[in-house]
């Protein structure tokens, strides 16, 4: 009897242990909160420190979350997420615009609004040009400052790669669709403000988040880069910024989008780092340029 009662209660304790077993499997399989995601995210150096920034605040309340954050330009994030090798690509443009990628393969998550404005060093002595002398600036009709008023220095062209979405929101809205002059050409924004800040008679072009003291931001036509010219498209240097899935996201990435769009993402981070919300803009733009207004 002794031993027919301890093996009971060694079968009983098997059981319970195999049904806690069991539960804890199912509450790790359903729950989001701890199972590990890694998200990849690569594309857009304009969109870069937005997503840098929001997710750390993402992360630090969804500790199973590793985010990956890397540039490249918007051609590359595009390809990448149409390949399949990231889990997101970002890019300044619509996936509609660049050539090879399968647009239709691929799902828009807009995020903000990024205004562009074009730069320079701060020596070369003017803040204000017409749009047509910044298109003859880029296209190499204009070779020197002083023929805009500024001072007798040589203009040196600073451009950003072929594939990079900047450049083609910059020629698009900026040169009227005309392609800048051939020169030296940077992969990253980050660079692209060194070298101005660092070379007289400098110019290039910016997302207005990198804009500091150390350039000279230009303004067209009297028409300043500001965040309320852009939302009515009085500055016309602006596009979305977009965050592509290839098809729909998991739940657990969309939970990282969804955070994108937030309030505290949207008033907060887009804001302090020189973005426009979405929320905010009067206009909206299509793939091929026409506006309507909200």
């Amino acid at each position: 009897m002794k031993k027919l009662g301890a093996m009971l209660v060694l079968t009983g304790v098997l059981l319970a242990g195999c049904g806690n077993n069991a539960s804890s499997t199912t509450n790790d399989s359903g729950a989001s909160s701890t199972k590990p995601v890694e998200i990849v995210a690569v594309g857009s150096t304009a969109l870069q420190p937005l997503v840098e920034a929001a997710q750390e605040n993402f992360v630090a309340e969804h500790a199973n979350y590793t985010i990956t954050i890397q540039g490249g330009g918007s051609g590359t994030g595009l390809s990448q997420v149409a390949s399949g090798a990231v889990t997101i690509g970002n890019s300044d443009v619509f996936a509609e615009e660049k050539e090879g990628v399968a647009a239709d393969q691929l799902v828009d998550h807009k995020v903000a609004v990024v205004g562009m404005s074009p730069v320079a060093n701060k020596e070369v002595g003017v803040d204000n040009i017409s749009q047509k002398q910044l298109v003859d600036i880029f296209t190499g009709k204009i070779k020197n400052w002083k023929e805009v008023g500024g001072k007798d220095v040589a203009v040196t062209v600073v451009n950003r790669a072929s594939g990079s979405g900047t450049r083609a929101t910059f020629e698009k809205w900026g040169l009227d669709g005309a392609e800048s002059v051939q020169s030296q050409e940077q992969d990253s924004s980050g660079a692209v403000k060194k070298i101005v800040a660092q070379t007289p008679g400098a110019i290039s072009y910016l997302a207005l988040s990198y804009l500091d003291d150390s350039l000279q931001t230009l303004s067209l036509d009297g028409v300043k880069p500001t965040a309320e010219a852009i939302e009515t498209n009085d500055w016309k240097i602006w596009s979305y910024e977009h965050m592509y899935t290839k098809g729909q996201p998991d739940k657990e990435v969309k939970t990282f989008l969804d955070y994108m769009v937030s309030d505290d993402v949207q008033e907060g981070v887009v804001k302090e780092l020189g973005y426009l919300p979405i929320t905010a803009m009067k206009v909206e733009r299509s793939v091929d340029g026409a506006i309507t207004q909200k």
